[in-house]
C-alpha cells in the first residue's frame, strides 16, 4: 500500500462511521500518541500502555520522505520498512549496470552500506498542543483571505521560534479539520544508507493481480542503517524482535504514519469526491500507466528507469477504482447523510453551538468551487500539464526568487525558513535523471494540457510555442541546464537576479505559467480550504461539545497508534486464515506454472530445500491502517517485532471512509519468515543475527 490512498468496495452491512460524530467502532482508530485509547484497551483487551511504554515506540518508529513508515530494530541504527518504501531510493541508486530493484542488494559489512540519495527519515521527539495561539491569531471578524494569512504567519513564527530554540524538524498540524493544531518535532536524518533489499519480484510476488488481495506471499522489506557524523548511531529505542511472532487471536499495535483519511467529511465534500475529484484521478492515472508501460515495454534500461512510477500509478489506480467504488455505494451514503441529519439537529437545538448550524452549507459553498477549479488547478498549480521532475525544479527556483525576500511569515508554506533545509536538500539531490524518460513523460504531460484547457487555450498556446506536444518537450529537456546541480545552485544563491537573468528554457516555461498559476492557489487557499477550514474547525467544536474530545482525528502522515487482532476472515462461503507459509508461496508459483507475475527468483528456487516450508511468510490483523502505514511495525504488548504492515486486502480500501473489521484487514510480513529468509535463502546471518540479538 503506498502514499496514495485508497478507499472502497464496501459491502452493505460494514459499519459507517458518523460524519463529524464519530462513534468509534470495535478496534477502530489511528490515534495520537499523546492521546491513546487507554480506557478502550484496558477494558477490552485488559492491557494498559505505559508512559514509558507509549514514549518507547514512539521513538522506536521513524518516517520516511519517500511517503511511508519503518522503526529502528537494532542498537546500531538499523532501520526496517518495506521494498516498495525503499524502492524510490533503490532507483536513484541504480544504473544500467547495477539493478537494485530487480535484483536486491545484501551489504555484507558497513563499507559495502551505500548512501542514499535525498533520503530523509524522522523520528518524532515531542507534541506540543499549540490550538490557542493559532485560533487567537485568527480574529473572528477577519476575510477568509486574510485570515489565511494569519493562520499562515502564525504557523511560521511558532515554527520557526522552535527550530531555533531545538534544532529539531517543527511542523504544525492541522488535526480534526481545523479544531486542534499541535506542533510536532521530530529529529532528522539524511545519512541513510542501503543494507539489504530482496528482488523486486519476491518483493512484490503476485503483482498487479495479487496486489490488495489475500492470501499473499510478498517478503516486502528493506533494511537502511542511520548515520550521523559518518558513524551509525546507536538508537535508545529500538524494537526487539519477537520469539515466535504473531499467532493467532493476539493483540498486536500498529505504529505507523497514515497518510490521509476522509471520515470526517461531510456528505457534501464526499459527493465531489465521487462526482469530480476521484474519476479526474482515475483518468491521469489510466493515461499515465499506458504511457509508463508503451515506454517500458521499448527496452530492458527503460524498464528500470521507469519501475518505480509505473509500479506506484498501478497501485494507485487501483486503490482509486476501489475509492470510487465505495463513494458508489449507497449504503455508504445513505447511512453517511442520515447521521449528519442527526447531527445537524443536535447543533440547532443547542443555541451555544449557533456557530456550527451553517458550517455545512459554508462546506458545501466551498466544494462547488473547488470543483470549478479542479481541472485547471490540477494542470497548472497541481503540475500535471508539466510531467517532468525539471519543471518542479524550475518552479522551486522560480518561486524561490520571490518568496525569499519576503518575511518567513509572509512566504508560502514550503519557502518559510523553517523549511529552507529541506528545500535545498531536495533542490540539490544528486537523482540521476534521463533525457528521453523526461522527454516522454513531459511531452505526455503537454498533450494532456492541451486535451484539458482546449489546443486554443491562449496559455496553452504559449506554452507549447508553435510545436507539438513531442517536439516542445523534446527542445526542453534538451536545453535545460537544470538537470546540472551546479546550475541550480547557482540560480538559487543568485536570487531573482539569477534567476531573471537565466536563459534556460525551462526557468522560462516556469514563468511564463506562474502567475496563472499562483491565482489559482490563492483562490484554492482562499475560497475553499480557508472557508473548509473554519466550517469544520466549528464543527469539530460542536462534535467536542456534544461527545467529548476522546476520539481520533483523519490520518495527516503524522505518527499515530492503532490495534487489533491477528485472526482470519470469512469471504464467498470459505474461512481465509490468518497466516500463509513458504509452502504456500511455492504451491501459488506452481498452479501458475511459475509465470510471471507468480514466477519465483532463480535463488528461491534453488534454496527451497533448504526453507521450513512451515514458517509463517505473511499474517492478517484487524488494525486500522491505510496507505503511508507501508513499513509500519506490528508489534505485541510487549513492545516486541511481530511483523511489518505492507499492504491491505480489498476489503480494508472502504477504511478511507469507514473502518469495518468484518472482512478488512491490515496485511503484514511475519518477523518468523522474515529471519527464515534471510538466513536459508539469502544468508544473510549477520544481519538476522543483529535483529534477533542472538545466533539461531
Amino acid at each position: 500500500m503506498t502514499p496514495v490512498f485508497r478507499a472502497a468496495l464496501c459491502v452493505a452491512a460494514c459499519f459507517i462511521v458518523l460524519a463529524l460524530s464519530q462513534t468509534v467502532f470495535g478496534d477502530e482508530g489511528m490515534w495520537l500518541f499523546n492521546k491513546p485509547p487507554t480506557e478502550y484497551l484496558k477494558k477490552q483487551y485488559g492491557f494498559t500502555p505505559t508512559e514509558k511504554w507509549l514514549d518507547h515506540v514512539q521513538k522506536s518508529s521513524v518516517r520516511f520522505n519517500t511517503g511511508g513508515s519503518g522503526s529502528f530494530v537494532s542498537p546500531d541504527g538499523l532501520v526496517m520498512t518495506n521494498h516498495h518504501v525503499g524502492a524510490a531510493t533503490l532507483q536513484k541508486i541504480s544504473d544500467k549496470d547495477h539493478n537494485y530493484i530487480r535484483d536486491g542488494f545484501h551489504a555484507r559489512n558497513a563499507t559495502e552500506e551505500i548512501k542514499s540519495i535525498d533520503l530523509e527519515i524522522n523520528i518524532l521527539m515531542d507534541i506540543k498542543d499549540i490550538t490557542k495561539r493559532v485560533n487567537d491569531a485568527v480574529k473572528p471578524d477577519l476575510k477568509p483571505g486574510e485570515a489565511f494569512a494569519a493562520r499562515r504567519a502564525v504557523m511560521a513564527e511558532i515554527e520557526q521560534e522552535s527550530l531555533k530554540e531545538t534544532g529539531l524538524r517543527s511542523d504544525v498540524v492541522t488535526l480534526y479539520q481545523g479544531g486542534v493544531y499541535n506542533l510536532y518535532l521530530y529529529k532528522k536524518y539524511t545519512d541513510v544508507r542501503l543494507v539489504f533489499a530482496p528482488e523486486a519480484q519476491i518483493a512484490f510476488y503476485g503483482g498487479d493481480p495479487d496486489n490488495f488481495e489475500y492470501p499473499r506471499f510478498d517478503l516486502d522489506i528493506c533494511f537502511f542503517r542511520v548515520y550521523e557524523d559518518g558513524k551509525p548511531i546507536h538508537p535508545k529505542n529500538y524494537l526487539k524482535w519477537s520469539k515466535n511472532g504473531a499467532t493467532d487471536n493476539e493483540l498486536v499495535f500498529v505504529s505507523g504514519h497514515p497518510g490521509r483519511t476522509d471520515r470526517l467529511n461531510t456528505v457534501a465534500s464526499l459527493e465531489e469526491l465521487r462526482d469530480v475529484e476521484t474519476p479526474f484521478a482515475l483518468q491521469r492515472l489510466f493515461r499515465a500507466e499506458v504511457m509508463l508501460e508503451t515506454f517500458s515495454r521499448r527496452s530492458e534500461e527503460n524498464a528500470r528507469e521507469a519501475k518505480e512510477d509505473l509500479f506506484s500509478v498501478q497501485n494507485s489506480r487501483k486503490a482509486y477504482i476501489g475509492r470510487l467504488a465505495g463513494l458508489q455505494d449507497p449504503a455508504i451514503l445513505g447511512r453517511k447523510k442520515a447521521d449528519e441529519l442527526k447531527l445537524r439537529a443536535s447543533v440547532a437545538k443547542d443555541e451555544k453551538l449557533k456557530s456550527a448550524v451553517d458550517s455545512w452549507d459554508r462546506i458545501a459553498k466551498a466544494d462547488k468551487i473547488r470543483a470549478e477549479l479542479l481541472h485547471r488547478y490540477t494542470m497548472l498549480e497541481g503540475g500535471s500539464g508539466f510531467k517532468t521532475q525539471l519543471f518542479s525544479t524550475a518552479r522551486l527556483l522560480v518561486r524561490a526568487a520571490e518568496e525569499l525576500p519576503k518575511k518567513s511569515s509572509e512566504r508560502l508554506r514550503e519557502y518559510r525558513e523553517s523549511a529552507l533545509e529541506e528545500l535545498q536538500f531536495h533542490l540539490f539531490s544528486e537523482e540521476p535523471i534521463y533525457d528521453e524518460y523526461e522527454i516522454v513523460k513531459l511531452a505526455d504531460g503537454l498533450a494532456f494540457l492541451a486535451e484539458e484547457l482546449g489546443y486554443d487555450d491562449p496559455l496553452v498556446r504559449k506554452v507549447l510555442d508553435h510545436k507539438s506536444p513531442r517536439d516542445r518537450a523534446a527542445a526542453l529537456i534538451r536545453d535545460t541546464k537544470l538537470k546540472s546541480v551546479d546550475d541550480r545552485k547557482k540560480l538559487f544563491k543568485g536570487g531573482e537576479k539569477a534567476v531573471k537573468a537565466s536563459k534556460d528554457p525551462m526557468i522560462a516555461l516556469a514563468e511564463l505559467v506562474d502567475a496563472e498559476s499562483r491565482a489559482l492557489r490563492k483562490r484554492m487557499e482562499t475560497e475553499v480550504d480557508e472557508p473548509k477550514r473554519s466550517a469544520y474547525a466549528d464543527l469539530a467544536n460542536a462534535k467536542f461539545a456534544i461527545e467529548g474530545t476522546n476520539t481520533y482525528p483523519d490520518a495527516t502522515f503524522t505518527l499515530r497508534l492503532a490495534f487489533g487482532t491477528v485472526k482470519g476472515f470469512e469471504e464467498n462461503g470459505k474461512h481465509v486464515p490468518f497466516e500463509t507459509t513458504f509452502a504456500g508461496l511455492y504451491q501459488r508459483s506452481k498452479e501458475n506454472d511459475d509465470k510471471p507475475p507468480f514466477d519465483l527468483p532463480q535463488r528461491w528456487v534453488e534454496k527451497k530445500v533448504n526453507l521450513d516450508l512451515k514458517t509463517p511468510l505473511n499474517f492478517v490483523c484487524t488494525a486500522d491502517i491505510i496507505g503511508g502505514n507501508s513499513g509500519s511495525p506490528v508489534i505485541n504488548r510487549n513492545a516486541e517485532l511481530v511483523g511489518i504492515i505492507f499492504d491491505g486486502n480489498i476489503q480494508s480500501l472502504v477504511l478511507d471512509f469507514a473502518y469495518s473489521d468484518e472482512q478488512a484487514r491490515a496485511v503484514s510480513v511475519h518477523s518468523a519468515g522474515i529471519i527464515e529468509a534471510l538466513r536459508k535463502v539469502y544468508a544473510a546471518d549477520g544481519l538476522a543475527d543483529e535483529l534477533t540479538g542472538r545466533k539461531e
